[in-house]
């Protein structure tokens, strides 16, 4: 499974990047807004993003209409060869997804919640499929159980894109909330994980680990007085 980091924030992709496992990044209006971004920026600052990851970057539209999103994605495509534009889960979004796919241009459909959602954006085209747990989560329901089920929906079939590129949809478990969530995603055979900076750094971590170094860092010191 691949990880991808959801923010924003330069700072944090710089960061995530200097690590060594990550491999892409996903961004929303909410993430944008969060860091306090201006829109006459914003295209400055999803070419930033871009020269600091070199796989994947979704950049979001936020035009509601189909002829609207297509005229944004195309736009986004146009900041870096690896912009990916980000559509949602609508019959608009849909029928974007159709046109840009069409032209080359790769699309990751947002907001997906069910498997006819999936199925769906996975023959409309898109190259990413993000169903969300986390949300699920937060109505009381099972996210993990929608993410398995979406999995193995688009397992049962041989979901290609029917646009120019051929290429295998990827699923990315999206709105992850605690590192279980992305254990459960690798397990349940989601491509990709997309996580906040701070899971990503909880991922890293486990207090045998603390505990084992400080043991070993005990001992070393031992060996130094010897």
């Amino acid at each position: 499974m691949k990880f991808f980091l959801d923010t924003a924030s330069l700072e944090e992709i710089a960061e995530a990047a200097s690590w060594g496992a990550l491999a892409g990044v996903t961004t929303n209006p909410t993430l944008y807004a969060r860091i306090g971004g201006k829109l006459a920026d914003f295209e400055d600052h999803i070419k930033k993003i871009c020269q600091l990851v070199k796989g994947p970057v979704s950049a979001e539209v936020t035009a509601s209409d189909t002829e609207g999103m297509v005229a944004q994605g195309r736009d986004l495509a146009k900041l870096a060869n690896n912009v990916v534009v980000k559509v949602p889960m609508t019959l608009e979004g849909l029928a974007a997804t159709r046109s840009l796919a069409d032209e080359g241009i790769e699309v990751n459909m947002t907001l997906v919640f069910t498997v006819p959602q999936a199925i769906l954006a996975a023959r409309a085209g898109a190259r990413y499929v993000s169903p969300f747990v986390g949300r699920f989560d937060d109505i009381s329901e099972d996210g993990l159980d929608h993410l398995a089920s979406i999995v193995a929906a688009l397992n049962n079939y041989d979901m290609r894109d029917e646009g120019p590129n051929g290429q295998q949809v990827e699923v990315i478990a999206a709105s992850i909330r605690n590192p279980n969530h992305v254990t459960q995603a690798a397990l349940i055979g989601a491509d990709i994980a997309t996580v906040p900076f701070d899971i990503l750094k909880k991922c890293a971590k486990h207090p045998l680990t603390t505990n084992g170094l400080a043991a070993f860092e005990a001992d070393w010191e031992k060996v130094k007085q010897q």
